[in-house]
């Protein structure tokens, strides 16, 4: 199998053909958990923070305080309708402890003292999801990173990444069908003939029109305070936007409904790492590819090797930071392998981890006597894979 080096961070989009839940549905096998970082072509960054492969919560993009009020109105109006629960609530809050989603622990501390139902929460963590994975869509291409994260301990809802956004695929073929395909949701309607707007409308209608169309609400906004779908509202307005009496607009995010200053959610940036070059030596083309998505969106180089009789020479010329070994493979064993590498100069002391889906005391002690460095059962699991690199890497 020829081999060549992977980019650190690859792209994806997200809604096209079979490859639309990829690789979340990779997280997903792997039982991931942590954060998900996309990051749009204009710089936008949506953060998905996962449990064991499914989704816990979503945030980031142009609007998360607009998204958040939205939905809160939408499904928890008793909070919603008093400004002073929000507020009194987020300034018991320590800064430090809740800056990178402040929403969640809201919703946390709720639940807590059942001011809000779990079937409340539930729609509204699906809501915010399915808005950030729209718009995600409509970005048409993001990268992806990822991050070891534990900010989330409290599991209040775990959304299947599958169904969740089988969901929002057909809410985006409908909208990318649609004549309204090239607006994004996230537009402020306002009036831009006024005259013009009156002649061609009844006086109760442009009485209406006029007061809701104040540019300081997005389609979005609008679609939860007239209870109707984004996509009618949007076609109603269509005509008005086509014949120029009418404009999308660019608005701001809200601020922050607190008196002390908890930061919104920043962009996550994924800590950059010194780009190591992980190799893994498995016969099995599953496990290299989901090791390779793994580790790559972790911010590591990676090869990826299947032919256990070219491993050495190919570990040779590549010469890897940190080495996964298969145990059991059709032509050699990754016992041979591991004793052969040690006896080279340039691999003494580089780590080796055996991969088996035998996981006896045999094995283990076979293994060590060979010179490996650790042992790893599979199936995978991404934590433990990411937290052996971090073990014998943390000095790199």
């Amino acid at each position: 199998m020829a081999v060549q080096a992977t980019p650190p961070v690859a792209s994806f989009s997200l809604f096209t053909a079979s490859k639309q839940v990829q690789f979340l549905e990779t997280l997903k096998r792997i039982r991931f958990s942590g954060q998900l970082v996309l990051t749009g072509p204009e710089g936008q960054q949506w953060i998905f923070f996962l449990y064991l492969g499914r989704l816990m919560y979503a945030t980031g993009g142009n609007h998360p305080v607009r998204r958040w009020q939205r939905n809160l109105a939408a499904y928890c109006p008793q909070i919603a309708s008093d400004r002073s629960i929000m507020q009194r609530d987020l300034a018991d809050f320590d800064p430090a402890s809740c800056k990178t989603c402040w929403q969640y622990h809201l919703l946390s501390a709720w639940v807590a003292q059942q001011k809000i139902t779990y079937e409340q929460t539930a729609k509204l963590i699906q809501g915010v999801v399915i808005e950030i994975l729209f718009d995600v869509a409509q970005a048409m291409r993001a990268t992806y990173q990822i991050k070891q994260d534990s900010s989330l301990s409290t599991q209040l809802v775990l959304l299947d990444v599958h169904q969740t956004i089988a969901e929002v695929d057909q809410l985006w073929q409908v909208w990318h069908n649609d004549r309204v395909a090239s607006y994004s949701p996230n537009m402020a309607p306002v009036i831009k003939q006024p005259d013009q707007l009156r002649e061609r409308t009844s006086a109760p209608v442009y009485q209406i029109l006029s007061k809701l169309l104040d540019g300081k609400h997005t389609l979005r906004d609008l679609g939860v305070q007239m209870k109707r779908d984004v996509l009618q509202v949007t076609r109603s307005l269509l005509p008005y936007i086509e014949g120029g009496l009418v404009e999308l607009a660019s608005i701001p995010d809200l601020p922050i409904p607190l008196r002390g200053n908890v930061p919104e959610t920043p962009p996550t940036a994924v800590e950059p790492k010194e780009q190591a070059l992980i190799a893994c030596v498995d016969d099995s083309p599953l496990v290299c590819h989901t090791m390779e998505k793994l580790l790559t969106a972790a911010g590591y180089r990676f090869v990826g090797i299947e032919d256990g009789l070219r491993a050495i020479a190919i570990l040779l010329a590549r010469k890897p930071d940190l080495i996964f070994l298969d145990l059991v493979m059709p032509t050699t064993n990754g016992y041979e392998i591991c004793a052969q590498l040690r006896k080279l100069f340039f691999f003494r002391d580089t780590p080796i981890v055996i991969l088996t889906g035998n996981d006896g005391i045999v094995d283990r002690v076979k293994a060590k006597l060979v010179g490996a460095s650790d042992f790893l059962s599979k199936p995978i699991d991404a934590g433990i894979v990411l937290g052996v690199i971090q073990k014998y890497l943390k000095c790199h």
